[in-house]
């Protein structure tokens, strides 16, 4: 087998199970390796490491697949890490009939991405290396899932990198545009054709059931409280307003929320299932809307649901001008025309608001202007919290790393004279299991904050 001699200079990566060998951390290569093929990765004294699929055009040189000698990657080869792959997911995700099956290289498969979506998988593709193998890994997942189709989202620019053309379609059986997969008890409809990268995002799930807590407990903000009463010769416990009247409304202790970048409405319809009494779902996409419209409706939420397409950093802007000057008007600072409606419009607040943005920060060069991003939609969203209520906030750049992060929000809240107070703390989900010593899977930061301003303490 062909062989990649490492410089006796290199950090010492590979040792410590991080499986990618860079261009800049090898000092020969002998035997000729073809595009794609196997070698063997040794030691500048010649100590065999591991065993991975060789790209010379690739930044990233050697990808490792196994830390024992390999001759091949071949059907039985997949079916085995595949059956691995499944009995983790069986384990941790139960009776969910979708999830990440493969998660590349923290499942000891780099470059390889497969979803369930209930009876289809999706398959990317993302490396020459696993590219080569397509016909093996078809075989492989048909014996292990049994799926009645699998369609390929390749469609990626990372590929490029690695000297390949992006690529979709179906690969085997028959595979429908949309599939309804079921998510914490929740029906959610899935396109696995256009939605974005192989048509949802799993690696929320258990933060999205997280917010449970945050859903109920509002009412007494209304004046709403608990009393017994007589219904017919029994006393109940029924919830009466402040004028003494039963209220029938049946969510009238929950929150009102605000989901930014909501994509299909995953945090939305877990926010309604909890109790929550009204969501907006926002997001800039009127693709992204109507697919989280139609997943509302599958789960009967519609009538607590309202959908906005808007810029969600100009939304909330908006929203804390409309604020800020309906504050002014209460303190009587200026004279001011109050039969006239606010100049700046907006002015909502809401007990609980949830950012969860695409990535900013793509690279490093991007981390600074990644900052600003995450700052500014924090600072405004954190003021349109009511006293008391809770910012939902996460980001899914790798390069913004978590103490950076945490830093960038503690900024936002000196600005907006807020205090926050760490109530959770949560990554990526367990069917995106991480590898110590592989910090690029750690990627997804997502946090729970009970915001207070200053001027109530």
């Amino acid at each position: 087998m062909p062989s990649v001699i490492l410089d006796r200079s290199r950090k010492k990566r590979l040792e410590q199970s991080h499986p990618w060998v860079f261009k800049s951390e090898i000092a020969s290569v002998e035997g000729n390796p073809e595009p794609g093929e196997l070698v063997q990765v040794l030691n500048h004294q010649g100590r065999f490491l591991a065993t991975g699929y060789y790209n010379p055009k690739s930044q990233i040189t050697v990808r490792v697949v196994s830390y024992q000698s390999l001759e091949k990657m071949d059907r039985n080869f997949f079916v085995s890490r595949f059956q691995d792959c499944l009995r983790h997911r069986e384990r941790f995700i139960g009776d969910e009939n979708a999830y990440r099956l493969v998660y590349g290289e923290a499942d000891f498969l780099p470059g390889l991405i497969v979803d369930r979506f209930s009876d289809v998988l999706v398959v990317q593709l993302l490396t020459l290396g696993m590219d080569q193998c397509r016909d093996s890994i078809v075989e492989a997942l048909v014996e292990v899932m049994n799926p009645a189709g699998i369609y390929e989202r390749s469609d990626v620019s990372v590929r490029e990198l690695e000297g390949l053309e992006q690529r979709k379609g179906i690969l085997y059986g028959e595979c429908p545009r949309h599939v309804t997969v079921t998510e914490n008890g929740l029906k959610i409809k899935v396109d696995i054709e256009e939605g974005q990268k192989t048509g949802y995002f799993f690696d929320q799930r258990e933060n999205r059931a997280s917010i449970q807590p945050l859903m109920i407990g509002w009412g007494d903000r209304s004046g709403i409280t608990l009393q017994e009463l007589e219904r017919d010769g029994q006393m109940l416990r029924v919830p009466v307003n402040k004028s003494g009247k039963e209220v029938t409304f049946p969510y009238w202790d929950g929150a009102t929320v605000l989901e930014c970048f909501s994509h299909t409405g995953s945090f939305t319809l877990h926010a309604c299932k909890y109790g929550a009494k009204k969501v907006t779902c926002l997001d800039i996409s009127e693709h992204a809307i109507d697919s989280a419209r139609e997943n509302v409706e599958l789960n009967g939420f519609q009538d607590r649901v309202e959908f906005v397409v808007d810029d969600a950093f100009q939304y909330l802007r908006s929203q804390v001008k409309g604020v800020e000057e309906r504050e002014e008007r209460a303190r009587g600072e200026h004279k001011v025309d109050t039969s006239k409606p606010l100049t700046a419009g907006g002015g909502r607040t809401w007990d609980v608001v949830i950012l969860d943005p695409p990535a900013f920060a793509k690279s490093k060069g991007a981390v600074k202007g990644a900052c600003r991003g995450y700052k500014d939609i924090n600072l405004h969203g954190m003021k349109l919290v009511n006293e008391g209520g809770y910012l939902v906030t996460a980001s899914c750049s790798y390069h913004m790393r978590p103490d950076l992060f945490l830093e960038t929000i503690k900024e936002a809240a000196q600005d907006a004279g807020k205090i926050l107070r760490l109530v959770e703390w949560r990554a990526a989900g367990k069917d995106h299991p991480q590898i110590l010593g592989v910090d690029e899977g750690h990627y997804l930061k997502f946090a729970v904050f009970e915001v207070r301003s200053k001027t109530n303490l």
